[in-house]
């Protein structure tokens, strides 16, 4: 949901007979372009032009997606120029996903205390790396942060630049030391996890990455936020997914896509630790915030029970409304009854009131009340 290239949204006639006359759908964009200041606000055509500044997605996942990054705005600027068939546009992607159910995700660098063990627990990753490297993490202090980053950036390089017969090899041994392991006692969640990716993407490199990245696992109304150049993977679930307007995406793992090896293991931050989740900030008995530390957007999460309302205040920017579940009404100078599935674009500076008489539950994705 949004004006990128990539995946437009169009305006829904009004009736199937205007749907019938109309030769072509109106695009958002188009919409947009025919008087943006009305429409964004001049503070956000100001800053990022007649677009929307967010992309706006829901997710359902069954399979697990690449492990993947996106590129910061000084290289996406550079890739866009280089490969425009492969990099879509100049703009960065960071990007938040909320979780409508148990949401699993492989997100950011494990700790160094946590890569020490696994390179003791792990001896296939030590076979494809080499002693060298891990002769050199062992001996890197906790304090030393830049060295860490050095050193687990030279692992992962090794590691992801390793040819398929090397990780084929690997990774046999791998499951089999798991397959035998399970029988003798239980394995852990991350353990259990590289099995699960094994039917998936068999002899496939992310296989053996999935170790080194924070395995999280979110509740429904939980979420996390990826700044630009940090690893991640979404596993399972389904999810309410908030970015940058962009399409850049630089795979590496758990994918029969292109992937770009070198630009991801050089762009990354390499910077360690679980991310934070979040659980919003409550704005009234009905609505949660989740505003991350961008100027593109922010969500809001909200559930409202039977016989209820609640006004969304006038702000100066546009949004997007989606209705996940229920129904009622969404009014601002007309009423529109709105259900499951329904999504609705609001221009800058309206004010928005929903209520419902038999509950009714939406995300409402926007600038971020920061920039204004």
């Amino acid at each position: 949901m949004g004006t990128h290239d990539s995946g437009p949204s169009y305006v829904a006639p009004e009736t199937a007979t205007a749907a019938a006359a109309e030769k072509e759908l109106l695009s958002l964009k188009d919409l947009i372009e025919k008087n943006p200041r009305a429409f964004l606000g001049d503070k956000v055509y100001d800053r990022w032009g007649p677009n929307l500044p967010f992309l706006f997605k829901v997710l359902s996942i069954a399979k697990a997606l690449s492990i993947q990054a996106h590129p910061n705005k000084e290289l996406a600027t550079i890739l866009h120029k280089a490969q425009p068939n492969v990099y879509k546009d100049p703009n960065h992607k960071p990007e938040m996903a909320l979780a409508l159910t148990e949401f699993e995700a492989l997100c950011g660098f494990i700790s160094l205390e946590e890569l020490k063990s696994v390179v003791h627990n792990v001896p296939e990753i030590v076979e494809v790396v080499g002693t060298k490297y891990v002769d050199e993490l062992l001996c890197v202090h906790e304090e030393d942060v830049k060295k860490a980053k050095e050193v687990l950036q030279l692992i992962f390089t090794q590691l992801m630049a390793a040819s398929k017969d090397v990780i084929a090899q690997a990774l046999s041994r791998l499951i089999s030391r798991l397959s035998i392991k399970n029988e003798a006692r239980e394995l852990t969640d991350k353990e259990h996890l590289v099995l699960r990716l094994e039917k998936q993407y068999p002899a496939d490199i992310g296989l053996l990455a999935a170790f080194l990245l924070n395995y999280i696992k979110l509740k429904p109304g939980q979420a996390l936020y990826l700044g630009a150049d940090e690893p991640h993977a979404y596993i399972y679930g389904e999810c309410i997914e908030c970015m940058a307007t962009s399409d850049n995406v630089v795979r590496a793992g758990l994918t029969p896509k292109s992937r770009d090896v070198q630009t991801l293991c050089s762009m990354l931050t390499y910077k360690q630790g679980l991310p934070e989740i979040l659980d919003g900030v409550a704005l009234n008995a009905y609505v949660h915030r989740f505003p991350p530390p961008f100027d593109e957007f922010e969500v809001d999460r909200c559930i409202l029970p039977q016989g209820s309302s609640v006004v969304f205040p006038s702000v100066p920017g546009p949004a997007i409304y989606l209705v996940i579940g229920g129904q009622g009404t969404i009014s601002s100078t007309s009423e529109e009854l709105v259900g499951e599935g329904d999504v609705l674009f609001s221009p800058a500076n309206t004010e928005i009131t929903v209520t419902t008489t038999s509950g009714l539950s939406l995300y409402r994705a926007g600038v971020n009340s920061k920039f204004f």
